[in-house]
C-alpha cells in the first residue's frame, strides 16, 4: 500500500513586529542623541590621551604633607633588604621582631634615631606616635639614603629599576617638594610620577 505524502507548506515569518521594534529603537536614538557643540575657539587636542594606572609592585611612594615626608615601598623582600642596608649604614641592629613589624608598614615617616622606638610601639598606638617625617635637610638627608637603598634592593632582587611616585598635598608649600625633587635628581632620577586626583565636574 503506497504511503500518503504530506504536502509541504512554505515557512512564512511575520516581520511586522521586528520592523516595529527597529523603528522604535531608531526613533529613540534620534530623539535622545546629543549633537556635539562647536568649540568657541579652535582647540588642537592631542592625538592620544590615556590614564596611567600605577602598578601594584616595583613602586616606591614619597608622601608629602604638613611639611613632613614619608616613604614607602611595595614588596616585603625589598623592605627587609632596605632595612638591613640602612641598619648597616647607620650602625643600628634590628631584632627579628622589629624587622617583622617594618615589613608590614606600607609607609613610615620617622628619623633613624626614632625608628626602633617606633617599631616597638603597639600597633594600635602607632597612629598617635609623634612622627616628624624623614629628614631631608643637608645635615641629615636620610630620605636620600632610604631611596638609594630601596633602588639598590629592587635592582639586586628583581633586576628592575624602582618606579618612584610623589604624592603631595595640593596646599603644600613648595620648599619641601623642591627638596624631594632635588634628592631624586642627585640620584639621577629625572623621571617620576605624580599621584593626582580626578577633578570634579564644574558646578
Amino acid at each position: 500500500m503506497p504511503r500518503v505524502k504530506i504536502a509541504r507548506k512554505s515557512t512564512v515569518t511575520d516581520m511586522t513586529a521586528m520592523c516595529d521594534v527597529a523603528f522604535l529603537l531608531l526613533t529613540f536614538f534620534i530623539m535622545t542623541a546629543k549633537f556635539k557643540a562647536e568649540d568657541p575657539v579652535p582647540v588642537a587636542i592631542p592625538g592620544f590621551t590615556k590614564t596611567v594606572i600605577l602598578p601594584e609592585d616595583n613602586i616606591g611612594t614619597i608622601t608629602i604633607g604638613s611639611g613632613k615626608v614619608f616613604f614607602g615601598v611595595e614588596g616585603v623582600t625589598i623592605r627587609s633588604t632596605m632595612l638591613d642596608e640602612m641598619g648597616k649604614l647607620y650602625n643600628i641592629s634590628f631584632t627579628p621582631q622589629e624587622k617583622a613589624m617594618f615589613i608590614t608598614l606600607p609607609t613610615f615617616g620617622v628619623p633613624m634615631g626614632q625608628l626602633k622606638t617606633y617599631l616597638n610601639t603597639e600597633p594600635d598606638k602607632m597612629k598617635s606616635f609623634p612622627t616628624t617625617g624623614i629628614p631631608t635637610d643637608s645635615v641629615s638627608n636620610e630620605l636620600f639614603n632610604w631611596i638609594k637603598q630601596a633602588r639598590l634592593a629592587d635592582r639586586a632582587l628583581f633586576s628592575k629599576d624602582l618606579r618612584l611616585t610623589i604624592k603631595g598635598d595640593s596646599k603644600q608649600e613648595y620648599p619641601t617638594i623642591g627638596r624631594v625633587i632635588q634628592i631624586l635628581q642627585k640620584q639621577k632620577v629625572n623621571k617620576f610620577s605624580l599621584i593626582t586626583a580626578q577633578k570634579g565636574a564644574p558646578k
